[in-house]
């Protein structure tokens, strides 16, 4: 099954539940990816799908951050709902030992030696990361192997 059809069937059990606050977050998320695929002309594959979902999600993450900021501890709870709401949908996340090996071998790969090589090293890493790590996650880690 699809994670599109996940979403609905998801959205679906929300509805009988009355389960107000899930039904909200997987209907703002199937209508942003109903919006990319009427932009596109296309159907969204599932690797499309998680693009978009791990987009709402550091949508909601840097949220969180301002919220914090500001002293509003009503919307970072909300906010981090609706991340815990979303997780399920991406696959697993690599923990940062696993980031640190996938780091390594990709600057061996490209031979990268200062902080100079970074976009080489980030350009090999990023699709093998992609949705199941934090991007300014993987960019700390690179700068500090590479420096």
């Amino acid at each position: 099954m699809s994670i599109k059809d996940t979403l609905t069937n998801d959205m679906k059990e929300a509805m009988k539940a009355k389960e107000k606050d899930r039904l909200a977050v997987i209907r703002m998320v199937r209508g942003a990816i109903k919006q990319i695929e009427i932009d596109s002309k296309k159907e969204l594959d599932d690797e499309a799908v998680i693009g978009v979902i791990s987009k709402e999600v550091k949508m909601r993450k840097d949220s969180v951050e301002e919220f914090k900021k500001g002293g509003r501890e009503d919307l970072v709870a909300k906010t981090e709902a609706e991340i815990a709401v979303l997780m399920p949908y991406l696959p697993q996340q690599l923990s940062e030992d696993e980031i640190r090996s996938l780091v390594q071998a990709a600057v061996e790969q490209v031979g990268a030696s200062s902080p100079k090589d970074m976009g080489k090293v980030m350009g090999v890493l990023m699709p093998k990361v992609k949705g199941r790590a934090d991007g300014k996650l993987v960019n700390t880690i690179v700068k500090e192997a590479l420096n």
